[in-house]
């Protein structure tokens, strides 16, 4: 069954980033010359996605515009002869369909999901995380789809989490199938170390059946007094309908200010009209401090 949908839940205060995210969302900022959230979008439709549905909060309007057209910065642009520019701006707002609902309180991604529901239907979607990017180069969605074709259950894009990272992230338990693809025995949100079942973490990519959504209106608040995504997810994997690849390419967290800085700076490095320059910035700049 074909995959259309991707659920982005991009209402979240970013407040890791702050003072930055106070008035322009976290997703919004740049790396180089485009928003953290557009590259997100461009794998989605890579991927063969036709539908993004972001879930807002009502001060992220501005997430939902910048994807909308414009008419009067397009005006300025043709009568300006900015035809390169006005080419960009038309690719992005057709590049797929775009909706938009509101999560009116911070109660968690798995409640940012359930905002979602009327939207996506009775069919299985995708969930991309707003501060996880996953380089052009290593794609792991189109993997990611092939095993929901071979075997029908909910998808996690998995990653091998440092020890001091385990007490931030969901953790799985699994059963190897070979060729980097598991089945997905246990997750537990947020363990400590120590209780971990494993050191393979859920990273922001998620191919979900419907059924989810009827878990989530049963999944009681846990962590942070938040409905948690990994609690519903639990119990398809108890029954058998969860499994993940292991991601081995490369991803960035851009929820930080060091993961945003980091992260500008490897999408630059790959701008072959920015990456001289950067480089000769960044030889300088290494050479004086030395």
């Amino acid at each position: 069954m074909q995959i259309r949908k991707a659920v982005l839940p991009v209402a979240g205060l970013g407040t890791r980033i702050l003072p930055a995210s106070k008035v322009i969302p976290k997703e919004m900022l740049p790396l180089v010359d485009k928003p953290t959230l557009q590259y997100i979008v461009e794998e989605a439709v890579e991927a063969g996605i036709e539908e993004i549905i972001f879930v807002i909060s009502p001060s992220k309007q501005s997430i939902v515009d910048h994807f909308q057209p414009f008419p009067e910065l397009e005006e300025v642009l043709q009568r300006k002869g900015k035809r390169a520019e006005l080419e960009e701006l038309r690719r992005v707002q057709s590049m797929a369909s775009y909706t938009s609902v509101f999560q009116m309180q911070p109660l968690g991604l798995g409640h940012a999901v359930l905002c979602a529901r009327e939207l996506v239907g009775d069919e299985p979607f995708i969930v991309m995380l707003g501060d996880d990017l996953v380089d052009p180069q290593t794609p792991v969605l189109p993997q990611m789809m092939e095993v929901f074709e071979q075997y029908g259950g909910s998808v996690l894009s998995l990653f091998q989490a440092q020890p001091e990272e385990i007490s931030a992230l969901g953790i799985a338990a699994v059963e190897e199938l070979g060729n980097e693809v598991v089945k997905i025995t246990h997750l537990v949100e947020k363990p400590a170390p120590e209780e971990a079942p494993s050191n393979l973490a859920v990273a922001g990519r998620y191919i979900l059946t419907p059924d989810l959504f009827s878990l989530l209106e049963k999944t009681p608040p846990g962590r942070g007094n938040e409905i948690q995504i990994t609690d519903a997810i639990e119990m398809q994997a108890r029954a058998g309908r969860c499994y993940g690849v292991r991601f081995s390419g490369i991803r960035y967290d851009t929820g930080t200010p060091l993961g945003l800085l980091t992260t500008a700076i490897s999408y630059g490095l790959k701008r072959p009209d920015i990456a001289p320059a950067l480089k000769e910035f960044m030889r300088q700049t290494l050479s004086e401090e030395a």
